[in-house]
């Protein structure tokens, strides 16, 4: 009794720190949604640039909403986690974090291409063709997320038939990395994704590093102020910040993979946390990289203090 106990107490813990990861993360991206919208009834168009962050902003607000919702069943109502709930609630957050990597990553080149300074020709080409290309961008995200994770469902299904009565929150996060060979395509694909994303990621990273020095050295040479110089600068800190919170989501996620599922490990929640943190963090950097998004948040934020 006093071991079910425990987990009981554990399982409640690990809810309130999901209900407050979550719903801080559900305001955050439910801002940009929204921001976003309510300039595209004003204007009736938006830019390459929001269409990403709309794009991401739903997405992340899904993923959120989904992970809270299924960690609140698994711990208050355990029973009703019956096939195919477990596996059709991981495909979901399976696809939708995919979707929120590449997409991530397709805005971390969208600002690289849009602000660094080339004269290479295929570097102009993607310049002048950028708008026309970031649709395909988010329809390439998407069919690369559901090539992920419907191979995820099918044996997520498999796993949670032969252990129907396995309610445990510490297994959760293994339910779909544990080491067996029927996961090769799975751990194969989503290496590949992530690998890929987090390469597109440090090129442009350092494309902009590169193009930003370029760009103040020759300011300095003739002796002038460039507004650009700004944005370049602002879009650097966007980049480099994502750098270094994927890089985190990376790490943890591997050492859950590598972990044996079979044993209770407070340290595998733990990465679980940080691990899922990142949209939410991301987001927030987001708000405070994007001028439109900054100001309207500090204007709310003064109207809340004011009354």
């Amino acid at each position: 009794s006093q071991d079910k106990f425990n987990i009981t107490s554990n399982n409640a813990i690990a809810l309130v720190i999901f209900t407050v990861q979550s719903f801080a993360g559900m305001w955050i991206n439910a801002f940009i949604v929204s921001v976003i919208c309510i300039g595209l009834v004003k204007k009736k168009s938006f830019n390459s640039n929001e269409k990403i962050l709309l794009f991401l902003g739903c997405s992340r607000f899904g993923y959120l909403c989904i992970l809270w919702l299924h960690v609140f069943i698994l711990v208050i109502y355990p029973w009703l986690l019956v096939h195919p709930i477990p596996p059709l609630s991981i495909t979901i957050q399976t696809f939708l974090h995919f979707c929120n990597l590449w997409v991530s990553s397709c805005l971390s080149g969208f600002y690289c291409i849009k602000i660094a300074n080339f004269r290479h020709s295929f570097f102009t080409f993607l310049k002048a063709k950028i708008d026309r290309i970031v649709p395909w961008l988010l329809l390439g995200s998407v069919l690369l997320s559901l090539s992920i994770s419907i191979p995820v469902y099918n044996i997520t299904g498999e796993l949670t038939c032969d252990n129907p009565n396995d309610t445990n929150l510490g297994k959760y996060w293994n339910l779909n990395v544990q080491m067996e060979e029927q996961f090769f395509p799975i751990y194969f694909l989503s290496g590949f994704a992530s690998v890929t994303a987090f390469l597109a990621v440090v090129f442009s990273a350092l494309l902009l590093l590169f193009s930003l020095w370029r760009h103040k050295r020759r300011m300095q040479a003739n002796s002038v102020k460039n507004i650009s110089m700004e944005a370049h600068v602002k879009a650097t800190k966007s980049i480099l910040s994502f750098l270094f919170l994927y890089s985190i989501s990376v790490t943890c996620s591997i050492t859950i993979i590598f972990s044996d599922a079979k044993k209770e490990n407070p340290m595998i929640f733990l990465l679980g946390v940080f691990e899922n943190a990142f949209p939410v963090v991301h987001s927030l950097v987001l708000i405070f990289s994007n001028p439109k998004l900054e100001k309207t948040l500090l204007r709310i934020l003064v109207c809340v203090k004011c009354k």
